[in-house]
C-alpha cells in the first residue's frame, strides 16, 4: 500500500502537507469558535478571520500557489465537526457542486440547488477536475476518529455515475486520510470518498476550502470566502 507521504495529488488526487498549518492553528481555531458549536457542517461565508490565511502568503493559500499552475483564488469553504453529538457516515461519492453568487442558465451547469441559503450549481466535470479541495485538520485525526476514505485514482474516471462508485473503489482500492492537527490534505475535488462514524468520537474538525484558478462563463461569478 502507498504510504501516506508518497501520495501525489496528479497521480493519487491526493497529497499531504505536513504540519503546514500548525503555526496559524491558535488563529484558524480561534476563528471557528466565533462559529455555533455542534454542527455537522457549516457553509462559510464572510469570515474575514480567515483572509489572511486563505491569501496567497497565508498558510492555505500557499499550499494552493504550490498545486496549481496559475494563481488560483477560493471559492468555497466549510466547517465540518464530527464529534460525540454529530457521529455521521457519509458514502461514497463525489463532490459535484460549486458555490456561486446569483443563479443564472447557463449551457452545461445544472442541476441548482440551494444550501444554507447559497446558490450552489454543478458544473461541467471539467471545470471540477481542474480544483483543489483543501483540508485543514484543526483535530489529530487517527483511525478511530474517522478519517476521510478516499479511492486513490478515481480523480481521473470523469463523473462517476453512482451504479458505478462500488466498482470504481473497488478497483482503485481504499486509503484512510490520517492526520494531526495542522496537517492540510489537498484533494483533486472530483475524488471519490466517504468517512466512517468514528468508533471513539472525538471532535474532528476540518476546514475544506475549494479552489479554483477558472474564471466562470456567461456572467456567473463565484461566490467565493
Amino acid at each position: 500500500m502507498t504510504a501516506l507521504e508518497d501520495l501525489r495529488l496528479i497521480e493519487h488526487g491526493a497529497q499531504l502537507f505536513r504540519g503546514a498549518a500548525s503555526a496559524d492553528l491558535p488563529e484558524l481555531e480561534a476563528a471557528m469558535n466565533a462559529l455555533p458549536p455542534d454542527q455537522a457542517g457549516i457553509r462559510l461565508h464572510g469570515v474575514t478571520a480567515l483572509t489572511a490565511h486563505l491569501a496567497p502568503t497565508g498558510c492555505i493559500g500557499m499550499i494552493a500557489n504550490k498545486v496549481f499552475d496559475a494563481e488560483a483564488k477560493p471559492v468555497r469553504a466549510i466547517l465540518f465537526d464530527k464529534s460525540a453529538v454529530t457521529n455521521w457516515s457519509l458514502g461514497w461519492h463525489q463532490d459535484r457542486t460549486i458555490c456561486v453568487r446569483e443563479k443564472l442558465d447557463i449551457p452545461g451547469f445544472g442541476p441548482w440547488s440551494i444550501k444554507a441559503g447559497l446558490h450552489h450549481v454543478a458544473p461541467p466535470i471539467k471545470l471540477l477536475s481542474r480544483m483543489v479541495t483543501l483540508r485543514v485538520h484543526l483535530d489529530d485525526v487517527p483511525a478511530s476518529n474517522a478519517p476521510l476514505l478516499i479511492a486513490p485514482g478515481s480523480h481521473r474516471r470523469g463523473r462517476v455515475p453512482e451504479s458505478s462508485v462500488a466498482q470504481v473503489v473497488a478497483e482503485c482500492g481504499v486509503i484512510s486520510c490520517l492526520a494531526k492537527a495542522g496537517d492540510i490534505w489537498a484533494y483533486s475535488t472530483p475524488i471519490l470518498h466517504a468517512s466512517d462514524a468514528a468508533s471513539c468520537p472525538e471532535h474532528r474538525r476540518v476546514l475544506q476550502v475549494d479552489f479554483s484558478a477558472d474564471n466562470l462563463p456567461g456572467g456567473l461569478e463565484w461566490l467565493g470566502i
